[in-house]
């Protein structure tokens, strides 16, 4: 007698639970989402790649109390490296890419070339400012500390005034 065993396979369906709330900022309003109850986004108004109002699911602040608070002590000069959960949605090359971002410290910058050579592939540097651009979580994903080889501000998802002031504050040369 041979015993047969039955695999059942059942497809599930996975859902995700999406908030966002704006707050203001010396920048102007940044929109926060959060998937699942973490941080999942954070655009400015008139960002390049912001995906679409309605993907950002309903207004509630309740999941972003501590996200706001360190934003504010960020803001205010208190706070230089942030310590939030992250739930970056993208590539795996593009994570790789926002995860070294967030190597770069506060008031530095680094050149897309330099994030390739990170990477070990100092060919990358196009992917690699591709991927930069593509960030959802900006400010805290430090994408405005990358600079050009010659250290020229270069595309910024937010604007490039945007990036200057986000890296003079963060320089010292201005403050809110």
């Amino acid at each position: 007698m041979t015993q047969t065993t039955k695999t059942r396979t059942t497809m599930m369906h996975t859902t995700t639970a999406k908030q966002h709330t704006v707050i203001d900022s010396p920048y102007g309003p940044l929109t926060l989402v959060a998937t699942d109850g973490v941080l999942s986004g954070l655009y400015m108004t008139d960002q390049r790649h912001r995906p679409p109002e309605e993907s950002f699911g309903d207004r509630d602040e309740t999941p972003f109390a501590e996200t706001i608070d360190q934003l504010e002590a960020y803001f205010s000069g208190d706070l230089k490296e942030f310590t939030l959960e992250l739930r970056l949605d993208g590539t795996p090359f593009q994570r790789r890419v926002w995860e070294q971002l967030r190597l770069i410290p506060y008031g530095e910058t680094r050149s897309y070339g330099e994030l390739a050579d990170a990477l070990g592939n100092s060919g990358a540097s196009r992917a690699v400012g591709l991927a930069n651009g593509k960030n959802p979580i900006g400010i805290i994903v430090p994408c405005h500390r990358v600079v050009g080889a010659n250290g020229s501000l270069t595309g910024y998802g937010g604007g490039l005034d945007r990036k200057k002031r986000l890296l003079d504050f963060e320089s010292g040369a201005a403050l809110f």
